[in-house]
């Protein structure tokens, strides 16, 4: 049995770390290097980078910033955010990142993750979803957040995990920022369906919420932002919590 990863994310707006609610009303939380050296020393598992604006800006990732945190990182560090081509993430991979994760350009172009699993490998290649829940249905957004595509979200994941993608990370907008725990009853069904690792992401606001994310949403790993960089949950707290409730996670 896989141990459960605890991973921290770091929204980046204009070089800074941001945290909003429902993908609005966003806040600086702190300077991405030193949270980044923090969440190493703490024991995360993994670190992801999302530069949350350039898909919406039309602009590659902030490639300068991604060199400076990969340099104090000894774990895992995914980076997304307005990767569009082999080249995006040849350049990224360089930077120091060890995954990418794109959103917005897979669903355009659903062939580029059949091309960047071939070219990198799958366990390279993050497949990000952000969907919402309308009328009992989940849809798929890009840009953010603001724009609405034609997918399902439980479409959309098959597919891409039948291109190649080794993970997917969703995160709900109905759950983001909102602290009332994470979207498990989608989170499960989307478990049961898929052969490939989830990354489950908005909602997280206590401990116990990531108990039940493991527990009942059936995720692989949980992302969080607020809780870590407003210092309301410690990582190390958090695992052991996590380990005395018998769920397997890394110490």
């Amino acid at each position: 049995m896989l141990t459960k990863r605890i991973i921290p994310c770091l929204d980046i707006k204009e070089g800074r770390t941001v945290k909003g609610v429902n993908f609005v009303g966003l806040k600086d939380a702190g300077d991405p290097i030193e949270l980044a050296q923090l969440y190493t020393k703490m024991g995360a598992d993994e670190l992801v980078f999302l530069d949350i604006t350039a898909s919406h800006e039309k602009r590659k990732t902030w490639i300068e910033l991604v060199e400076k945190i990969a340099r104090c990182l000894s774990i895992p560090f995914t980076v997304g955010g307005g990767i569009s081509t082999v080249e995006d993430v040849a350049r990224l991979l360089r930077a120091g990142a060890d995954k990418i994760a794109i959103n917005s350009a897979a669903v355009r172009q659903p062939q580029l993750i059949r091309e960047l699993a071939s070219k990198f490998g799958s366990q390279c290649v993050v497949v990000a979803i952000d969907a919402k829940l309308e009328n009992g249905e989940w849809m798929v957004y890009t840009s953010g957040g603001r724009i609405k595509s034609e997918w399902r979200l439980l479409e959309w994941a098959k597919k891409a995990a039948e291109l190649g993608a080794g993970e997917i990370l969703f995160t709900s907008m109905d759950h983001d920022g909102t602290k009332d725990g994470f979207a498990n009853s989608i989170l499960a069904l989307m478990s049961k369906q898929l052969s490939i690792p989830i990354i489950a992401s908005g909602g997280a606001g206590k401990k116990s919420h990531f108990k039940d994310v493991f527990e009942l949403g059936q995720a692989d790993a949980a992302l969080a932002a607020s809780v870590f960089h407003f210092k309301e949950i410690a990582i190390p707290a958090l695992k052991n919590y996590l380990d005395k409730n018998n769920i397997l996670v890394r110490l």
